[in-house]
Order: C-alpha cells, then sequence, then structure tokens
C-alpha cells in the first residue's frame, strides 16, 4: 500500500508543492527516503522511528520506501518528519489515508514524539489555503498559522495527540491567531543636539523612503540619528505587515506567532560576509538586507565593509529584490529596504580639524573614501556632512521638536504618495521610475533650468538625475506643494554629493 501525505519545499519565500509518498512491501526490511533529500531530511528515517516507538508502535519487519515528490526539487530542513511519519502510519492502516489527503503536513519530531517548531510555518499555510487544504502543524506555531486566514489548522503539541484526534478519542481545538507585536520605543529625536541640517535629511529620507549617507566626526551622532528613523516611519500596514512576517518565518525568527508590526531595524557589524547581508550559504538563508525588508537597514563604519560585500547590495537597492543563484536552486527574496549608512571622514575621523587630524591628512580621506564604489554612492540619495557636536550644543536644553512631530510629517506626506500612486505597483517617491516618475516629478521652468545646469556641473549619471527627482518630489510633499518647483529641486541638489573617482 502506498499513502500520500502532501508537504511543501520552500524556495524564498516560495512554497513548492511537495507529496511524500511512503510504501510499505514485502522484501529485506529497510527504510529508505529518496527525492534529492538533505542530511537533516535523510536523518529523518532515526526520529520517525525513535518517535513510533514512544508512542508504542513499532515498524513493521518490511522494506519502507519514502518518496519525496517532485524528484528533481531539492528538500531540505527537518519539517519533512511530520509527514514522513504520518504517511508511515496511513500506509501500516493506523490511520485513514484519505483523511490525511485533505491537509498539509509540515513540522519536526522529537525522540519522545513530541512535534518541535520548523521555520516556514506561516508560508506553509498562505500555501495549504491556496490549494483548499487543511495544514498540520507543531503546537508552538498554530498563533503563527492562524494569521493565513481561512485554513483548517491542527496544531499537535506531539505524534499521539494527533493519532487520537484522527481516532476520534480526543479533539485538538483550534488554535487563535498570535497576538500583533507591541510597539518598540526608540530613540527619540529630541536626544540629538543640533544637528539641523541631518535631522532635516532624516525626515526627507522617511518621507520618500530614500537612502541616506551621513559623514562625520566620531561621537557626532550619526548612529543615533540612524536609530531614530524607525520611530518617525509610518507603521506597517497589514499587507506590509504579512511580508515581513514571512520573512521572518523563513528565517525562524517569528516569535511566538506574534505578526510583526514594527519596522524591522537591522544594524550588521562591518565583518559581515555577502552571504550574511545579502543572503545565501550552504541552505540557502535570508540575509539582512531581507531581515529588514520594508524597514531600515543601517551599514555604520561603511568603508569597514569589504567592497565585495557592499557592491553585492547595488542590485537589491535598485530593483527591491535579490536573487541568490545556486547550481541545484535558485531562490528569491525581497530586500525592499531603506539603506542608512555612516561614515567617519577619513580612517581618524577627524579630517578639517588641525588639532587632531593625522600627518597624511587630506590623502587618507581620499583612499578611505574610495574604498566606496561610486556606483553604489550614485544609488544613495542623499550625501549629508555630519559636524562635530561642539560644548556650547551640548549645554542647550532638549529640542521641542522630537520624534512624533517628524513622524506627523512624514506620515502627511507618505499619505500624499499613497494617493498618488494607488493605480502604480509603487509605494514611496523613492520607487517611482521612467515616465511615471516624469509625469509626478517634473519640476516647473525655473527648477528644470536649474536641474539642467547641475547635471552638467556635477556630471550626474541618468541615475543621479532621477534620484534628485525622487527627493525633490519629495521635498515638495512635505511642503504640501502639488508641483515641484526651484526651491525643491535646489535643496535635493544640496544632498547630492559629486562620488569621488576611484
Amino acid at each position: 500500500m502506498v499513502a500520500h501525505v502532501a508537504t511543501a519545499a520552500y524556495l524564498g519565500l516560495e512554497a513548492r508543492a511537495v507529496e511524500v509518498q511512503v510504501q510499505v512491501a514485502p522484501g529485506v526490511p529497510a527504510f529508505v527516503v529518496v527525492g534529492l533529500p538533505d542530511k537533516a531530511v535523510a536523518e529523518s528515517r532515526e526520529r520517525v522511528r525513535a518517535a513510533m516507538s514512544a508512542i508504542g508502535l513499532a515498524l513493521p519487519p518490511k522494506r519502507i520506501t519514502v518518496n519525496l515528490s517532485p524528484a528533481d526539487l531539492p528538500k531540505e530542513g527537518s519539517h519533512y518528519d511530520l509527514p514522513i511519519a504520518l504517511g508511515l502510519l496511513g500506509a501500516m492502516g493506523v490511520i485513514d489515508a484519505e483523511t490525511l489527503s485533505e491537509y498539509l503536513v509540515v513540522g519536526e519530531l522529537g525522540l519522545d514524539g513530541r512535534v518541535t517548531g520548523s521555520p516556514g510555518v506561516l508560508l506553509a499555510a498562505l500555501h495549504a489555503s491556496s490549494r483548499d487544504l487543511g495544514l498540520i502543524c507543531p503546537y508552538e506555531q498554530g498563533a503563527e498559522a492562524a494569521w493565513a486566514g481561512n485554513v483548517d489548522v491542527l496544531a499537535a503539541p506531539d505524534l499521539l495527540a494527533l493519532l487520537n484526534h484522527f481516532k476520534g478519542s480526543t479533539t485538538l481545538a483550534p488554535p487563535e491567531r498570535g497576538e500583533i507585536e507591541p510597539p518598540v520605543a526608540g530613540p527619540d529625536l529630541k536626544q540629538v543636539k543640533g544637528q539641523e541640517t541631518a535631522k532635516r535629511a532624516l525626515e526627507i529620507a522617511a518621507a520618500g523612503g530614500h537612502n541616506m549617507l551621513m559623514s562625520g566626526p566620531p561621537g557626532s551622532g550619526k548612529s543615533l540619528m540612524a536609530s531614530c528613523l524607525p520611530g518617525i516611519l509610518p507603521e506597517l500596514t497589514s499587507g506590509e505587515a504579512l511580508e515581513v512576517s514571512m520573512v521572518a518565518s523563513v528565517a525562524g525568527s517569528l516569535d511566538a506567532g506574534r505578526l510583526v508590526r514594527n519596522r524591522p531595524y537591522r544594524a550588521p557589524h562591518h565583518s559581515a560576509s555577502m552571504a550574511a547581508l545579502v543572503g545565501g550559504g550552504l541552505k540557502v538563508r535570508p540575509g539582512e538586507v531581507s531581515l529588514a525588508h520594508l524597514g531600515v537597514l543601517f551599514l555604520d563604519e561603511l568603508p569597514e565593509f569589504q567592497r565585495q560585500v557592499l557592491d553585492s547590495l547595488r542590485q537589491p537597492l535598485e530593483t527591491g529584490t535579490v536573487s541568490v543563484a545556486r547550481a541545484n536552486a535558485h531562490v528569491t527574496f525581497p530586500a525592499r529596504v531603506q539603506l542608512v549608512a555612516a561614515m567617519n571622514p577619513c580612517r581618524c575621523g577627524h579630517l578639517g580639524d588641525a588639532a587632531l587630524a593625522c600627518s597624511r591628512a587630506p590623502k587618507c580621506a581620499a583612499d578611505y573614501q574610495a574604498k566606496i564604489s561610486r556606483p553604489l554612492l550614485d544609488r544613495i540619495d542623499l550625501h549629508v556632512d555630519v559636524e562635530a557636536v561642539s560644548a556650547s550644543d551640548l549645554t542647550l536644553p532638549p529640542p521641542a521638536e522630537g520624534s512624533a512631530e517628524v513622524a506627523a510629517r512624514v506620515a502627511a506626506a507618505r499619505e500624499i504618495q499613497l494617493a498618488r500612486y494607488a493605480d502604480h505597483d509603487v509605494r514611496t517617491n523613492c520607487e517611482a521610475d521612467g515616465d511615471l516618475l516624469d509625469s509626478v516629478a517634473t519640476p516647473d521652468e525655473p527648477g528644470r533650468n536649474l536641474l539642467a545646469q547641475a547635471a552638467e556641473a556635477m556630471r550626474l549619471t541618468a541615475r543621479g538625475y532621477s534620484r534628485v527627482l525622487r527627493v525633490a518630489r519629495t521635498i515638495a510633499d512635505l511642503a504640501g506643494s502639488e508641483g515641484v518647483g526651484r526651491v525643491h529641486v535646489a535643496e535635493a541638489l544640496s544632498y547630492r554629493r559629486q562620488p569621488p573617482r576611484n
């Protein structure tokens, strides 16, 4: 007899249908798993054997063959344990095989028969809903699966409870949806003394979703201002929250089934590898740029990152996705992030201060800044020089305006963009391009003349020209202006720095 159980394989944020076929046939006793399994899947034989023994069942002295179909699709992860175990119980006649055909099954088995959590349950639940199937998953992830909506979820604490449910001895109660992640209070802009230009640029970046680079001496408040950015960004919409939660589910970081509502904020150390930053590895996992999807990716000490690692961000920043190609798989993760970077102007950090600068200035600054490629700098909309904080600045009282006031203006600008791009697959000004950008951001005649002169003088690339238009459109939105004028273009150009030649 052959039993069939539905499960899923994860490729990025896509769940692919996989059928677990289990056959118990006469022959030399053996337990074989085929269908391109990885090490974790191959080891499921021992976990399934031990779990069956824990509930008082012994494997029949026959040849047990488990086929994971389609056979040419790589199978990775421990979530195949439970579907293999249920398929085996169906083939042995312990569970009705027809009942199993109504569910998609994921979950890892412990040696004592417990069903333990595994990454990607939210993706599996959404996939099951699209196929009009129910879902069997670990008890601890039932709250996560319930967010998928109209899907019958059986959240089992152990294999015995699941067996009793199918036998009718007991009933597993449907899980409740997990709580919405509580808001996290971060630093407030009132903590920043001085730095009015940088705070204005931060507001523009938040309003339009623009990338930003702050350059200044140590202790000038660059990291503090970057950490204030999530506090002035609008809350995730329900659709965006689901996108972010799906990435967290695949990464195995969705806590207690809570739906993510806070904007992600990721700040990897400059020793991060390419796989850690953009994703990859032996088993392809999302990197920092995907874990920060629809949030903020903060790169402190930007020139200290390996140049090759930084250049790997160029394509994700442009397209909003990361494609990781391997010989046996091609995986795509979302990566619509807002990049905020900080750097010292030179290695010693005190360029321009005669009392503190090193003896190699200004050559050391040119060498240090040249570690960042021009194409990457071209993808950053706002370049801000942050001045050192003076003693007189530190003695000033906290500013009257903090994150709450700035967040209100940012929210108003985002509402304007939401209405403007309602008929387009665009969220903010930074995503507008081509004819759409021309139609919404073309400045008036004085503005066009100024932009044409600046493009020639600053040697703006086509990409740089478009990014100036996007920033000008955001500045106009903050001012409540329907059109883009010369003053908006002028301010946008003030944040555009001519990248160094490498």
